[in-house]
C-alpha cells in the first residue's frame, strides 16, 4: 500500500484483499479478554476533525487504542482554528508534535491531499466534502464479504443522494476494483454530472433493480448540503426511493441491506427494514473498527506482527 489513504481509487485489487484479510485477523482481538495489541506502541495518531462525526471519529480512536497507539483528538471547535489559524499552520503544529498518522475529516474536498504537502506521517481521508470516504468503502466491502462470501460478481445497488455522497463515490471505485457490478439509483437531480463516466450503471427505477441485486445500500439524504429543491417533498422521495417492507420483500432471499449512517428512518429506510435480519447497519459499525485497525497497521508499518498468539496461562506450581 501507499503511504497515504486519500481515495478508494488509489487501491489495487491486491491492496483491497490485503486490508480485508488483515481486518479479518484483527477482528479476533474483539473476542479476547484484553482487547489490545502492542503493535503500534509508541506511535501517535491524530483525529483532525473539522466536521461533526460520531461513528468515524470514535471508530478510528478505538482502532488506534487497540493497537496501543497514542491518540490525540483535535476538534476545530474550541481550537486555534476557531481563532483563524490556517490549515497549514495547524498541520505544521501536528507535525512538530510528531504525529505518525493524521486522520482528517474536512468540509472541503481535497483537504487530505493538501495535508500531505505539510505532514511527514501518513494522512488518512476520513471524509472530505462530497469527494470520498475510503475507509467507509473498505468496511462496507468487508461486511459484504463476511455476509456473502465474496465481492467478485456481486450486484450492488446504491440508492439515493449520490450527488452529495462521498460514501457512494468511494464504494463505486472500490467495488469496481474488486470485481462487483454497481448500479446507482436515484432521482436525476441527485445523480452528479458526469456519472456516466463512473464504473457503474445508473437507473431511476428502484423497483426494477431490486429483484436482481445481492446488496442494496441506502444513502442518507444530506439536506444540510442542499441549497435548492432537489425533490418535491420528503414524502414523495420516500415513495419513489425509500426502502420499505414491501420493497424489501422483492429482494432475493440472500440479499442484504446496508446503510452507512446516520439513518433518516422513515425517509430513505423504514424502521422495520433497518431493524430486520437482512440489515447490516450495526455490523458495519463493528467491522469499521477492525478495518481501521488494519489500515493503521498497514500504513504505519508496525514492527510487530499484526496479531500474535494469546499469551499462555502461567503454569501453577503445586
Amino acid at each position: 500500500m501507499k503511504r497515504h489513504l486519500l481515495s478508494a481509487g488509489d487501491l489495487s485489487r491486491d491492496d483491497v484483499t490485503l486490508v480485508l484479510d488483515t481486518a479479518a485477523e484483527l477482528a479476533k482481538v474483539a473476542s479476547r479478554p484484553v482487547k489490545k495489541l502492542p503493535t503500534l506502541r509508541g506511535r501517535t495518531a491524530v483525529n483532525l476533525f473539522f466536521e461533526d462525526s460520531t461513528r468515524t471519529r470514535t471508530s478510528f480512536e478505538v482502532a488506534a487504542k487497540r493497537l496501543s497507539a497514542d491518540v490525540i483528538n483535535f476538534s476545530a471547535k474550541g481550537s486555534s482554528v476557531a481563532k483563524g489559524e490556517s490549515l497549514k499552520d495547524t498541520a505544521l503544529t501536528l507535525e512538530a508534535m510528531g504525529a505518525d498518522a493524521v486522520i482528517v475529516r474536512h468540509q472541503a474536498s481535497g483537504t487530505p491531499l493538501r495535508l500531505t504537502n505539510w505532514i511527514g506521517g501518513s494522512v488518512i481521508n476520513a471524509g472530505d466534502g462530497t469527494h470520498e470516504h475510503p475507509t467507509q468503502a473498505l468496511l462496507d466491502a468487508y461486511t459484504m464479504r463476511e455476509r456473502l462470501g465474496r465481492l467478485e460478481g456481486l450486484r450492488v445497488v446504491i440508492v439515493g443522494d449520490v450527488l452529495h455522497s462521498r460514501v457512494a463515490r468511494s464504494n463505486v471505485l472500490l467495488l469496481a476494483t474488486a470485481g462487483a457490478e454497481v448500479t446507482l439509483v436515484g432521482p436525476p437531480t441527485l445523480l452528479p454530472v458526469g456519472v456516466e463516466a463512473w464504473p457503474s450503471a445508473t437507473s431511476y427505477d428502484l423497483d426494477a433493480v431490486l429483484p436482481k441485486c445481492d446488496v442494496v445500500m441506502m444513502l442518507r439524504v444530506q439536506q444540510e448540503r442542499m441549497n435548492a429543491a432537489f425533490f418535491p417533498s420528503a414524502r414523495e422521495y420516500s415513495r419513489r426511493y425509500g426502502l420499505d417492507a414491501r420493497r424489501m420483500a422483492s429482494l432475493p432471499e440472500h440479499a442484504i441491506v446496508m446503510h452507512p449512517g446516520p439513518m433518516n428512518r422513515g425517509m430513505e429506510i423504514a424502521a422495520e427494514v433497518a431493524d430486520s435480519m437482512r440489515s447490516t447497519v450495526t455490523e458495519q459499525v463493528a467491522n469499521g473498527v477492525s478495518v481501521r485497525m488494519a489500515v493503521l497497521y498497514l500504513l504505519l508499518g508496525g514492527a510487530e506482527p499484526a496479531i500474535g498468539a494469546e499469551p499462555e496461562a502461567e503454569e501453577v506450581v503445586a
